[in-house]
């Protein structure tokens, strides 16, 4: 009898879909309900209005006490009930227990398939690099993130960071549809040379060319060829993955920076304020030699702090480094003659 009990309890226990624990407590009401008649007939407690009450919360054992038996043979058909419960709720935990287990597992493999609209998909993945990125993005914003790696990443790099995980092959539509390409708000292609670059940006542009498109180069003379497959591809420099982060967060800084970073035209200077014009307020730089040179004040240096974007009020001391933006560097005796008039 021990090994026929260890084997039914086996079965029921095995995952085959829910359809085992219905029939058990089908199977158990079904036959319970004229056992308890007969062995209570004059009790409420068979009567269809009662029954159904008192099997519930008998086969959950939780027993509100309203209803019970008061025969033996009462009681054994309670017992019967209790244990036709307990063999039901074992067969559903363990059916949710092991479709929780498969989803995590489809999870942690990269097997899941995407469906959101508006999120960024980062297509490629660099350990350390791609996790530094992500703990950008998620600084910045709260946008869904989804990387999608290579089949050779083959578990999730960052389970705990709250991020979607697809992998397969970084070309094939499949896969990028799979990770949500086509309803991307941006899509960053880090890739592990220009090349596969080239061929990935290729498969995202066919899928979803109104997507904010970053592609990173090792090679920025890639980057004409770039836009050859499309006009409004984003090219940063791999080794800078700030610049990446802004990218993605500002469409079409890194052209700015890159301007401001190229000589000739707009660019940003520095120069010390002569200790001949005393204090002077950041409004009043901002005003008079933007007014007659171009200028933005971007920051100052004082003796004791860096300021960055100071406010009109701040008043500057003499001798103080200021940094701007202009179409051209300023001469100390061209900066004394606009603030000291």
């Amino acid at each position: 009898m021990p090994i026929f009990l260890s084997r039914l309890l086996a079965q029921l226990t095995r995952p085959r879909g829910w359809a085992t624990p219905v029939a058990v407590i089908v199977f158990v009401f079904a036959t319970s309900w004229p056992l308890m008649a007969l062995a209570e007939p004059d009790s409420e407690i068979a009567a269809p209005a009662n029954y159904w009450w008192y099997f519930v919360v008998t086969a959950a054992t939780v027993g509100y006490g309203d209803f019970f038996p008061v025969t033996g043979a009462g009681h054994a058909v309670g017992v019967y009930v209790i244990v036709g419960g307990i063999a039901t709720l074992t067969t559903v935990f363990t059916r949710l227990a092991t479709i929780m287990e498969r989803a995590k597992g489809r999870r942690m493999q990269g097997a899941i398939s995407v469906t959101a609209s508006g999120h960024v998909v980062l297509i490629g993945y660099t350990a350390g690099r791609t996790e530094r990125i992500v703990a950008e993005l998620l600084a910045e914003s709260d946008a869904r993130i989804v990387l999608c790696g290579w089949s050779d990443v083959t578990t999730h790099p960052m389970p705990d960071q709250g991020i979607e995980f697809v992998r397969g092959d970084l070309t094939d539509a499949d896969t990028l549809r799979r990770a949500g390409v086509p309803g991307a708000a941006t899509v960053l292609v880090d890739a592990r040379d220009d090349n596969e670059a080239l061929a990935v940006t290729v498969t995202v542009i066919h899928l979803h060319a109104g997507a904010h498109v970053v592609v990173t180069l090792r090679d920025m003379a890639r980057a004409e060829l770039m836009r050859q497959v499309h006009q409004d591809v984003h090219c940063v420099q791999w080794h800078t993955s700030w610049m990446v982060t802004e990218e993605l967060t500002s469409p079409g800084i890194a052209e700015v920076y890159t301007h401001l970073m190229t000589p000739g035209g707009t660019n940003t200077y520095s120069i010390r304020l002569p200790e001949s014009l005393g204090p002077v307020q950041v409004g009043r730089c901002q005003s008079v030699l933007g007014q007659r040179h171009g200028v933005i004040l971007l920051a100052a240096r004082t003796e004791h702090e860096l300021l960055v974007n100071p406010g009109w009020e701040t008043e500057l001391p003499a001798g103080a480094e200021v940094y701007y933006l202009s179409p051209h560097r300023l001469t100390p005796e061209a900066l004394t003659a606009a603030l000291g008039g």
